[in-house]
């Protein structure tokens, strides 16, 4: 039982702000520039409406979804976040336990906190890789051949972060990784004695796949030299699933179909990198007509409930990944926030499901459940 009382996303926010550094809520919180972004990703998603069904029998809903054929027992998965630890130790297997019970892909970062190795065997499969390319690639294609290795079977290389994005509030706390502690983190750190002894007991948080001999990774070098050779190479070289995550634009869609990627995930990095970028909610509906109604079309950014789950599927999206908001859970009641607001969102999205007449997801891009779209982008 949680002892924490989470009955929303935004609860697990607040008790989060409360109980990390400023630091360390503002690496997992901030967005780029002024973050105006991250207000229009939310507002895009609030402009949307439901469009509510009434005596329809919705006694029996199923959340089951299918992802590259294989069952689900929800229609959301965990989405690739870097130093998860840093929310409360041991986030990435609690995230990797979560992903195993609901058997759903818990997206691993580059820059996990966690080596590779554990977390797939602690999902029991349950997890995909992501990918950044660095640098000339050398070493991203030896993460690729350890990911092989290790068991993955779908390989995601995030494409939206040529350069990192500034994001404001992690410049003002000197935020880097890893940690550099001058007097102001250490005041921060002093303040918050609860996380610090804690992350003081369990070991410094750190880019765990790059702890052992050969591999390096510096998180602000330039990642701009991939190019659609990259991909192509990256492609005859991994046999299973290639997804491509952060795509926003219907030409790049179509191209990247027909490079044989073997699905897109629409995605602004949670605002985090283009301040301008368009929101990916509204930029879904033009991307679904474009490739098609089968090529599989994943979604992030900005997701924060249940019915924003229900918006991205009938939006086009065939799977919904959730980022910050996990974390916000762990660093609010560990395992058990985490496995509260899990819990949480499943009862938001069955509730919405009800009230707008659906018993499965299957029927969701068939059934209208959209009653009006902030844009004239067809769907």
């Amino acid at each position: 039982m949680c002892s924490v009382s989470i009955h929303s996303a935004e609860d697990a926010r607040r008790l989060a702000r409360r109980r990390l550094p400023w630091m360390v809520f503002d690496y997992i919180d901030g967005a780029a520039g002024q973050e105006t972004g991250a207000a229009r990703n939310r507002a895009a998603l609030d402009q949307i409406t439901l469009r509510p069904r009434v005596l329809r029998d919705v006694s029996q809903r199923s959340l089951e979804s299918r992802l590259f054929g294989t069952a689900t027992q929800r229609p959301f998965g965990i989405a690739p976040m870097g130093m998860c630890n840093l929310s409360a130790p041991g986030a990435d297997l609690m995230l990797a336990r979560l992903a195993a019970r609901f058997q759903v892909p818990h997206c691993v970062s580059t820059v996990a906190s966690t080596a590779m190795e554990d977390i797939i065997e602690v999902a029991q499969g349950y997890a995909w890789f992501q990918l950044y390319f660095s640098g000339d690639g050398v070493g991203t294609f030896k993460l690729v051949e350890r990911a092989k290795a290790a068991g993955y079977e779908t390989l995601v290389l995030t494409v939206d972060v040529p350069e990192v994005g500034r994001r404001p509030r992690e410049l003002r706390h000197g935020f880097k990784m890893p940690f550099k502690i001058g007097p102001r983190q250490f005041v921060d750190f002093a303040l918050h004695p609860q996380w610090s002894v804690s992350t003081l007991l369990n070991g410094k948080p750190r880019m765990a796949n790059f702890d052992r001999p050969g591999f390096d990774f510096d998180r602000t070098e330039s990642r701009a030299a991939a190019t659609w050779e990259t991909l192509a190479r990256l492609r005859d070289l991994w046999s299973g699933n290639l997804v491509v995550k952060g795509v926003l634009d219907v030409e790049d869609a179509v191209a990247l179909k027909a490079a044989g990627v073997d699905g897109i995930q629409v995605s602004s990095h949670g605002a985090r990198q283009l301040e301008s970028a368009p929101c990916p909610i509204e930029a879904l509906p033009a991307i679904r007509a474009a490739v098609g109604t089968e090529y599989p079309i994943f979604f992030d950014s900005g997701i924060r409930s249940g019915e924003d789950i229900l918006r991205a599927l009938a939006s086009g999206a065939d799977f919904v990944f959730l980022g910050r908001i996990l974390q916000f859970a762990m660093a609010a009641g560990g395992a058990a926030g985490l496995d509260r607001l899990w819990e949480v969102l499943g009862e938001e999205l069955s509730i919405a499901m009800a009230q707008t007449g659906l018993r499965h997801l299957e029927s969701v891009k068939t059934a209208k459940v959209i009653s009006r779209f902030p844009t004239d982008a067809p769907r």
